[in-house]
């Protein structure tokens, strides 16, 4: 098997490449092991798939996902591959981001690409919320959205299950993947404010619209799936802490 990872410097990828053998990673930058393309125009892909039996297409931006990814596809069928593994996000076709729409976008391509394909969608990852929560504290409270709860899920937990499916056969939409514990929001901000020594008040609001509705509902939530073992804490006591 000779694998292919698009995304491979990024948060997921980073924890994903070690766990294979010998893979080729594909950026815009030359270095050991890479191979230079770009998901942006197409260039340098189909030498970058020459010789690849596999690719993890991890790469993801809020605009353009499903361009890419188009990219990344056809030029994948151009070369013969014979596993497209795919990551994508719980909920993603029940809440009306504009970047959840590119994801499901991107799902319908890989899975309408005539090539073997899996795709895993995962819950938020640990740092995600912990780099919202920086973020918005800047402001002097910690915003939450009221009556919504997350499943965050560790970064290296989703590595291990896409490693496991890449060695595997292709499988089509898999089980889901989620963090081992569902919780407020509420509750993990003032997590994430104990852990990093910010002393801000958690403040909920209940926002109106479609969005806001779907995490309220729980559609980004895989309780079925607590497949995950990170918990939030131990991210958070890792040092992670954005």
């Amino acid at each position: 098997m000779t694998v292919l990872v698009t995304g491979g410097t990024g948060t997921l990828g980073r924890a994903l490449v070690p766990l294979l053998d010998e893979p080729r990673v594909l950026s815009r930058r030359d270095g050991p092991g890479r191979a230079v393309a770009d998901l942006d125009t197409g260039e340098g892909l189909d030498a970058a798939l020459a010789g690849i039996t596999t690719v993890l297409h991890l790469a993801g931006r809020p605009k353009g996902d499903a361009a890419s990814t188009g990219r990344v596809v056809a030029a994948a069928r151009r070369a013969g591959v014979g596993h497209l593994v795919h990551i994508s996000i719980v909920g993603a076709d029940r809440i009306p981001l504009g970047y959840y729409r590119e994801k499901v976008r991107s799902e319908e391509l890989v899975a309408g690409s005539g090539l073997p394909w899996t795709i895993l969608r995962a819950t938020q990852f640990h740092d995600l919320l912990a780099t919202l929560f920086a973020t918005t504290a800047r402001a002097g409270v910690l915003p939450v959205l009221a009556g919504a709860s997350f499943q965050p899920v560790d970064v290296a937990d989703v590595a291990a299950r896409l490693a496991a499916l890449a060695a595997g056969p292709p499988r089509g939409r898999v089980p889901d993947l989620g963090g081992p514990e569902v919780r407020t929001m509420a509750d993990l901000a003032r997590t994430w404010a104990r852990a990093t020594g910010r002393r801000r008040p958690v403040v909920p609001l209940r926002l109106p619209g479609a969005v806001a509705r779907g995490f309220r509902s729980g559609a980004n939530l895989a309780p079925d799936h607590a497949d995950g073992v990170g918990t939030f804490e131990q991210f958070l006591a890792a040092g992670v802490t954005a």
